[in-house]
């Protein structure tokens, strides 16, 4: 659909001012986490655009401070869910329990019901549970008995795995993946936001409490106006290539990736790379979507929808490396 100039410049000055709650949130965030900008902005973006999102760091990246941190400044409610072996469906979505006053099977919801759900070390737990939980994000609902409860809004799911220590592990199968907007990979602060973390925790000073600065209602009012940004049919198409050449990367003069990509991005990438890229312009207050927009968000979106094959594994060339090479080749508008 296109849109004027006059269009453009009063979603601009709609979202300059539905904007104003993500620098608070920012701030609020960054009263605890040190660095990391690339994770807070990438929650903020799921956020925004209702996808969930994979985190990928070793422990102690204040990945679970983050998310509850997120939670406190919008005053949702948080539940953290430590995934293990023994941890069963019911566990997470919740079970009918039996009252001897009463002589009924009452519902006893699970953690599952909150708006910011942890799900800390998702590789943990066997594929049950994974699949209960993936469904209850994909559904938006839960099945308890014969009742189905939807979930409230916004509903986000933040998983984190550990790419170390993979010894009884259960990894999860790629259409499980799939259903994950985005995978971040979350690497080490810098030797000066290390430092200011050391005297933050050494120097027995409280930790800032975090504030809250937005409510669920602009969250979702947010969501709605982030679907308006305007994207050019020329954006739509970049986006449509960076997709197609993991899936036919001869056509894009790309032979050499042929036998190392063993399945390209699913449609869904092609969604959320829209999707991202509308609320990555949000975040800079702006009503339109630009190349750059998308070329930000793509390794986050692409990395966990594309499939290595034997021989790409064999010589340690990595998802990231052929998302390199798309995103330079691929003509930019």
């Amino acid at each position: 659909m296109s849109q004027t100039a006059e269009d453009i410049r009063q979603l601009n000055e709609r979202i300059a001012s539905a904007a104003v709650f993500v620098d608070q949130l920012e701030e609020e965030i960054g009263k605890v986490i040190m660095g990391q900008k690339h994770m807070v902005s990438r929650l903020l973006t799921g956020l925004l655009s209702n996808g969930h999102v994979l985190l990928e760091g070793v422990p102690g990246l204040a990945k679970t401070l983050a998310i509850k941190s997120m939670a406190q400044a919008v005053f949702g409610k948080f539940s953290r869910i430590q995934f293990t072996p023994d941890l069963l469906p019911a566990d997470l979505l919740g079970t009918m329990i039996y009252n001897p006053q009463t002589h009924e099977f009452v519902v006893r919801k699970g953690p599952v019901f909150a708006n910011f759900i942890l799900a800390d070390e998702i590789n943990r737990a066997p594929a049950k549970v994974q699949s209960a939980l993936l469904e209850a994000m994909q559904e938006k609902q839960v099945t308890i008995g014969d009742t189905t409860y939807p979930l409230e809004e916004p509903f986000l799911v933040l998983a984190t795995q550990n790419p170390l220590d993979q010894e009884g592990t259960y990894p999860l199968p790629e259409a499980q993946l799939d259903r994950f907007m985005l995978k971040v990979t979350i690497d080490y602060p810098s030797r000066e936001e290390e430092k200011q973390i050391i005297r933050q925790n050494v120097e027995g000073a409280q930790m800032p409490a975090v504030r809250q600065v937005a409510d669920i209602r602009q969250i979702l009012d947010a969501r709605t106006l982030v679907r308006e940004v305007y994207m050019d049919e020329r954006i739509e198409n970049y986006i449509v290539d960076l997709v197609f050449a993991t899936r036919d990367p001869s056509r894009y003069k790309l032979n050499q990736l042929r036998p190392l990509i063993s399945y390209g991005a699913s449609p869904r990438a092609s969604i959320n790379l829209a999707l991202a890229a509308k609320a990555g312009a949000f975040l800079q207050k702006r009503g339109f979507v630009i190349p750059e927009d998308v070329r930000n968000i793509v390794p986050d979106v692409m990395r966990h929808r594309i499939g290595l094959t034997y021989e790409a594994e064999a010589e340690n060339i990595t998802v990231d490396k052929i998302i390199g090479q798309i995103m330079s080749t691929v003509q930019v508008p």
